[in-house]
């Protein structure tokens, strides 16, 4: 009898089919049905409605879910597709398989084009750059002086910005990150291959049941 059948897991609002989710996403079935079980966690850890708010897709990351953090905002709100202040099952899913190490470049190139596009313009301006820059800093714990951060905001820009318009487009964008692959590497996060494995890491503030989920990724 499968681990994680739909018979013996509680339906909440906005779920969808795992069979679904995975013909439309780099996860397995099995994977999906252990995802859900965390999914679960996170969207009750503050709220219990089966739906992951803000504070708690924060409280997941940061541990602290009054922390205030660009970064994280922008996250959630590409997660939150329908624009509805939640995270529902599938927006989980869908959006976290773009972060699968098996999910194409052109989505990664994408989602880290929308992340900095903050005023969802289909372009990237100058002060959006400096603004996830810093935000980005902030989540590495590195302080620099003013300067320092306004040379690399120029010398990025500038070199992004190749039509010189003073903005830069998608394609800029690909051909930018394409010349420096190294900053896509944090669209890739390598223990989504293995979701058994992902639990302990992934989830900051949730208590996962690390040998039931091994059983639902491994066996049926």
């Amino acid at each position: 009898m499968g681990c994680g059948s739909s018979k013996r897991i509680k339906r909440v609002p906005g779920y969808e089919d795992p069979k679904v989710l995975a013909a439309e996403t780099p996860f397995t079935v099995s994977e999906v049905e252990a995802l859900y079980e965390l999914f679960l966690k996170l969207s009750n850890s503050i709220i219990a409605d089966g739906l992951i708010h803000k504070e708690e897709f924060q409280l997941a990351l940061f541990r602290n879910k009054n922390q205030m953090n660009l970064f994280a905002d922008r996250i959630f709100n590409l997660f939150d597709v329908e624009g509805n202040g939640v995270i529902a099952f599938g927006e989980f899913v869908r959006s976290l398989g773009v972060f699968h190490p098996n999910a194409p470049v052109a989505d990664k190139i994408a989602f880290a084009f929308r992340l900095y596009d903050l005023r969802q313009t289909g372009f990237i301006e100058r002060e959006e750059l400096k603004k996830m820059v810093l935000a980005l800093l902030h989540e590495s714990d590195l302080v620099l002086l003013e300067d320092v951060v306004e040379t690399i905001v120029d010398k990025t820009f500038s070199e992004a910005d190749t039509k010189g318009d003073g903005r830069i487009d998608p394609e800029e964008w690909k051909a930018f990150v394409s010349k420096y692959p190294s900053l896509m590497k944090n669209m890739t996060l390598p223990y989504l291959k293995d979701i058994s494995l992902a639990f302990p890491s992934f989830v900051v503030r949730t208590e996962i049941e690390d040998s039931d989920l091994s059983v639902c990724v491994n066996g049926d």
